[in-house]
């Protein structure tokens, strides 16, 4: 028994998440809705997980669940190696609306999180204007944003805005960084010049990187490993790692060997959501 203890211990300290036997539902008695069929999912420290499936398979309940904002209806969620309510660990954030705040500059807008988080926001005051105003300008400038830290937001297209958001996500050294769909609001060239803004990101500071997305390009290019999801009730059925060396880039994507994941990765999404419709009808 102290053996299987020790062994459980061991095993939440080497994964940044993981997920045991965790189910969400929504309502009571005939409105209750399963969003997420019991899941066991392990995410291994520095990994870059993306989540694909079909709309309202759970996926951003995934996100929701390793984030805090939502605890399982059974199972357990672990998040560095502490039950997710107790846990202090660092989480950046960044959505398909980058939700800057308008009257701020970007310079301002990045620096918000160290305002807010600890241990940061104790020397907020005081590191303002030198320590964290560099910190700030030194990641603008490793997303191409180094002349418009003085710029507002309205000022900004939507490609710089959210290389604005990912800096913003980023800024506080995160830990786990949560994407959702940071990317899908974007033109296709765009997106894929983000990709390489994301990717860069990534190998640079090697957080542990959960990305929700429809993309499965999009997928192959960013992910060290891509799980597919079910239509809901929500259930992994397609769990791949992923394998291209990095830098990864957008013509590598058009290679026989990533359009062969691709393709098998869709067959799985279309069967799962045939079934799924069989199951209904």
């Amino acid at each position: 028994m102290q053996n299987e203890q020790a062994q459980h211990s061991a095993d939440r300290q080497r994964h940044a998440v993981v997920l045991s036997n965790a189910s969400v539902a929504f309502g009571q008695g005939q409105n209750r809705v399963q969003a997420l069929q019991p899941t066991d999912l392990r995410i291994a420290e520095g990994e870059f997980l993306a989540l694909v499936g079909p709309s309202g398979c759970g996926k951003s309940t995934i996100l929701k669940l390793a984030s805090g904002l939502l605890r399982p209806s059974s199972g357990d969620v672990i998040v560095g190696g502490r039950e997710v309510a107790a846990s202090a660990l660092r989480i950046g954030m960044a959505f398909q609306n980058p939700t800057l705040l308008p009257w701020l500059t970007i310079e301002k807008n990045v620096m918000l999180p160290l305002k807010i988080v600890r241990p940061f926001r104790q020397d907020y005051a005081h590191k303002k204007k030198t320590e964290f105003r560099d910190r700030v300008h030194a990641l603008l400038a490793d997303v191409g944003l180094s002349k418009f830290a003085g710029h507002y937001p309205w000022q900004l297209s939507g490609g710089m805005l959210q290389r604005a958001n990912l800096c913003r996500a980023l800024i506080h050294d995160p830990s786990l960084l949560l994407l959702d769909e940071p990317f899908g609001a974007l033109d296709q060239f765009t997106r894929e010049e983000l990709w390489g803004t994301m990717q860069a990101l990534w190998m640079k500071r090697r957080p542990t990187v959960v990305l929700v997305t429809h993309d499965l390009k999009e997928a192959g290019f960013l992910g060290t490993r891509i799980c597919v999801m079910s239509a809901r009730p929500g259930r992994i059925i397609d769990d791949s790692s992923v394998d291209f060396p990095r830098p990864r880039t957008v013509e590598m994507t058009f290679q026989p060997e990533f359009v062969t994941l691709n393709q098998r990765l869709r067959e799985r999404i279309i069967a799962a959501r045939s079934a799924s419709v069989e199951q209904v009808a």
